[in-house]
């Protein structure tokens, strides 16, 4: 495996840790409003991820700053392309985490209604984005021989690419839902585990869909990078355990095989790619690829051997704060925001 393989691959483990850790965060905040029906319930729905949602989002940054420097082509194509989408993703993350901070500022009503919508938006408009702009670089899209993306913001909106985007949500809702049946108790946790068994078919649905029409599609058995194989029907075959473990109430197994959906569904996507970063839509020969889009050999040296250095002790610290923060709350623990 030579280098720029090997950082193809450490982006992909960023991005699914990322969707991973950061999708039941999403999931959580896009629910906030509903499930909490009064203020000490979502005061308990934010706290279960108040430890956490900080953390997690350095998954994404991470995986920025490797594409920044392990693939600079990538990320000058990509960021450009698709800057307004980027930067409604940014403004939706800065406005949460605001919300998380300011909401318990004051006890007026409206002042913590307006802050638990804007945790709801700045939950659902990265969970719909993230999902359309992966959608977008595997379907293509117009890149010149110039390494330029050509198209407008509207490009983007296409119906694949919104179908992506609303697997994402569907999957990263549940993903939040089971994720508080087991961090809560009680009334709240009825709910959500009530909750989550009504989101389960809309989140087989929308991704099977997704995945039917990429690999059927007229273009897309012929791009595909590696055939992904087994990979998707594992995913697919995780969501249905879900399903079933939700009915069974092992909250701790359907919260793994979401994750396990995920893990799969991502690497389906990153494996359809290889060796391409970004498909151009005008001509494959346009496409930007692990190679023509790379740093120098001697820039992705450095960077494994900093990366071996750093990242099993940033693996070890996560882990040992999800340790910590393991127990379920209730209306008896003391809340934070």
């Amino acid at each position: 495996m030579d280098l720029n393989i090997l950082w193809f691959v450490l982006i992909a483990v960023l991005y699914i840790g990322f969707f991973v850790l950061e999708g039941f965060d999403f999931g959580v905040g896009i629910l906030l409003p509903f499930l909490g029906k009064d203020d000490k319930n979502r005061r308990l729905i934010i706290n279960t991820i108040g430890p956490h949602w900080d953390g997690n989002e350095v998954w994404l940054l991470t995986a920025g700053g490797a594409t920044f420097a392990a693939f600079p082509h990538w990320y000058a194509t990509f960021f450009s392309g698709f800057y307004l989408a980027l930067f409604l993703l940014l403004l939706a993350l800065i406005i949460r985490g605001v919300a998380f901070e300011f909401r318990s500022k004051d006890d007026h009503p409206k002042w913590r209604a307006l802050w638990d919508w804007c945790i709801f938006i700045g939950s659902f408009l990265p969970a719909l984005l993230l999902g359309v702009a992966f959608a977008n670089l595997l379907r293509g899209v117009p890149i010149d021989d110039s390494m330029n993306y050509v198209g407008g913001f509207w490009n983007l909106l296409n119906p694949y690419a919104l179908v992506g985007g609303l697997s994402s949500v569907a999957l990263f809702t549940l993903h939040g839902a089971v994720y508080l049946s087991l961090k809560t108790s009680d009334d709240l946790m009825a709910r959500s585990r009530k909750v989550a068994n009504q989101l389960w078919l809309p989140a087989v649905i929308l991704p099977g869909i997704f995945f039917v029409w990429t690999y059927f599609s007229p273009q897309g058995y012929a791009r595909l990078g590696i055939d992904p194989g087994m990979i998707p029907l594992v995913a697919g075959a995780a969501m249905l355990l879900s399903g079933y473990f939700l009915r069974k109430k092992q909250e701790g197994w359907a919260f793994g095989m979401t994750a396990v959906s995920i893990i799969f569904a991502v690497a389906t996507i990153f494996l359809m790619l290889f060796p391409r970063v970004m498909v151009s839509s005008l001509s494959e020969t346009f496409s930007l690829t692990i190679y023509n889009a790379s740093s120098s050999p001697y820039t992705l040296k450095v960077m494994s051997i900093i990366a071996i250095t750093l990242v099993p002790i940033v693996l070890v610290y996560q882990g040992w704060s999800y340790w910590v923060f393991r127990q379920r709350l209730t209306h008896q623990s003391e809340l934070e925001y």
